[in-house]
């Protein structure tokens, strides 16, 4: 569960240390307090997507850190799995700079935003109202489907079923030309290869030519510099005081006086090797010499070689290695070409039996679809009548579609009438926005047990909510936070009068600058805010007296 929130010149939260406790914890503030700020950053910290606006003015960067315990073991597998070392607490942290980068890490450790989304999805459930808006697009309710009926793993192996039939067809398509362009295009690939071979190319080429021509181009100055060390070395040239003649002779001088000392006779080998390395270096500059000879026709060769090979380059690839490459496939292409007729029908007989075997798939996914329709809107109109919606009928609106798709053959839509005596329609042409919020409310209870993820929260879940209904949302949120860690932000003080931990949002202005800070309500304090929410800010004995008694019947009702 998130055990702690840290922030640091996140909008106009300039730092706040926020601590969770297990169970049901509200949060309350005044319209743009800041509530939706400690929501954003824990959706940063998720490595979800951020920007730089939601650094502090002035400040040079955003700094964010969540603390989790208890966390589940498939979490930690892949965690571990992944080489992230975690042992009984992990930490995620996130620094969003001004100038719009950011960084993620998990227990100090570097991380992408794409990792600690992919590793951290399943410890936090936000849910807001733009969950709601998602619960009016049909296209969703399948995968609503799926998580209450466990068929993750069975979409997830029919998916892997429709990836090879799509790559079948794929093939398939390149391989069904009429006869004109099959033509055509051997006649082209043929022409591609043998303009390849042709040149005669080899790997590494266009560098040895490039040297060469370097070197050919700089010969006057290479042989001149050779002629140079000869002068001043060969012990036979003319010039006088050679150092190979020099050291020669000071070899010489020190032979006669071997034996008489073990430190002179060490010197005389010392001076005889330099001599004779030397001497080496003088033999290998003189054989070295004519292949430095200046050769006009040699470099025009070389000149024009290259030329072949930079065109071919453009044509083909940026190396001699590429038009190699391109050349191989070409050959393979022709040559699937050549016997397409025999691997079309191949591929065909493929694709007939993977996509009776995917279909397969999807006529037993669908079937478990409709089978779990039934428990699942049983479940869903018990949490809704609890909600004050007793008169709610759900059906589901289901059919085949005519081709395989990436969820399968289904196209699935839920129904609804609140009414009695109201046909079941679209959410989006029956539900208000209150009753879209007990819906979607009813959805995550039923399917909470489903996911095991720790920690649900729910952003404004009672928006067009009150009374009575808005006491049994409470009702609901408290009995849901037996199993799992419950966060709300929330407008409404029956809400709030069921959290086991009531946090406020305040929000200040000094020197010009606005501030939010966090802090938790006890005793009078909470049963004053609960009364602000009430009446707002001119609170009365009667709404303090109310805020009272919605408190000792929330401790009745709630079990805390």
């Amino acid at each position: 569960m998130l055990r702690e929130l840290q922030i640091e010149n996140v909008a106009v939260i300039e730092k706040a240390v926020v601590s969770f406790r297990e169970h049901f914890n509200v949060l309350t503030g005044e319209t743009g307090a800041g509530k939706s700020i400690l929501i954003d950053s824990i959706n940063a910290i998720l490595g979800n997507r951020t920007n730089k606006e939601i650094v502090r003015s002035g400040a040079d960067k955003a700094v964010i850190y969540a603390f989790f315990d208890h966390i589940p073991d498939d979490i930690l597998r892949s965690l571990r799995e992944q080489g992230y070392d975690v042992e009984g607490e992990l930490v995620l942290s996130r620094e969003v700079f001004s100038e719009g980068r950011s960084t993620c890490r998990i227990n100090g450790r570097p991380a992408t935003a794409a990792t600690v989304r992919e590793l951290c999805q399943n410890l936090v459930n936000i849910h807001g109202q733009l969950d709601n808006q998602e619960l009016l697009d049909p296209e969703r309710h399948v995968f609503v489907l799926d998580k209450y009926a466990d068929l993750q793993d069975e979409v997830a192996d029919y998916q892997v079923s429709f990836s090879e039939l799509l790559d079948i067809q794929k093939e398939i398509n390149k391989l069904s030309l009429d006869e004109a362009e099959k033509a055509n295009r051997m006649d082209f690939l043929r022409y591609q290869i043998n303009e390849i071979d042709k040149a005669g190319i080899r790997e590494g080429e266009e560098e040895d030519l490039q040297s060469q021509r370097n070197l050919m181009k700089n010969s006057e100055k290479i042989t001149s510099a050779l002629l140079e060390v000869i002068s001043l070395t060969d012990e036979n040239d003319t010039y006088s005081g050679s150092p190979v003649s020099s050291v020669l002779l000071a070899s010489n001088e020190l032979e006669k006086l071997e034996g008489l000392s073990t430190e002179i006779d060490s010197l005389r080998k010392r001076i005889s090797d330099v001599y004779y390395e030397l001497n080496d270096i003088v033999e290998s500059v003189q054989q070295m010499l004519p292949g430095f000879d200046y050769d006009p026709n040699r470099l025009n060769e070389i000149e024009d070689r290259l030329d072949l090979l930079h065109r071919l380059e453009r044509k083909y690839g940026g190396t001699c290695e590429d038009i190699l490459k391109y050349r191989e496939n070409a050959e393979k292409e022709l040559s699937r070409i050549e016997t397409s007729d025999e691997l079309l029908e191949q591929l065909k007989a493929r694709f007939k039996e993977k996509k009776s075997v995917t279909l397969e798939k999807a006529q037993r996914l669908s079937k478990r679809r409709l089978e779990a329709f039934s428990r699942f809107s049983g479940q869903l109109k018990d949490e809704l009548t609890y909600l004050n919606m007793p008169s709610v009928e759900l059906a589901l609106s289901s059919s085949h579609t005519r081709e395989l798709t990436p969820i399968g053959i289904d196209s699935i839509e839920f129904l609804i009438s609140t009414n009695p005596g109201e046909k079941p329609k679209a959410l989006s042409k029956i539900a208000s926005g209150g009753e879209m919020a007990r819906i979607m409310l009813a959805i995550k209870c039923v399917l909470a047990d489903k996911d095991g993820i720790p920690t649900l929260i729910f952003d404004e879940v009672d928006t067009g909510v009150s009374g009575s209904g808005a006491q049994k949302i409470g009702v609901k949120l408290s009995q849901t936070a037996q199993t799992h860690q419950v966060i709300c932000v929330t407008h409404s003080a029956q809400v709030a009068s069921y959290a086991d931990q009531h946090l406020l949002i305040e929000k200040t202005v000094r020197n010009g600058r606005t501030y939010t800070t966090v802090s938790e309500l006890t005793g009078k304090q909470r049963i004053k805010e609960l009364a602000r929410i009430i009446s707002g800010e001119n609170i009365t004995d009667i709404a303090l007296q109310n805020a009272q008694e919605m408190l000792s019947l929330s401790n009745k009702l709630g079990g805390h």
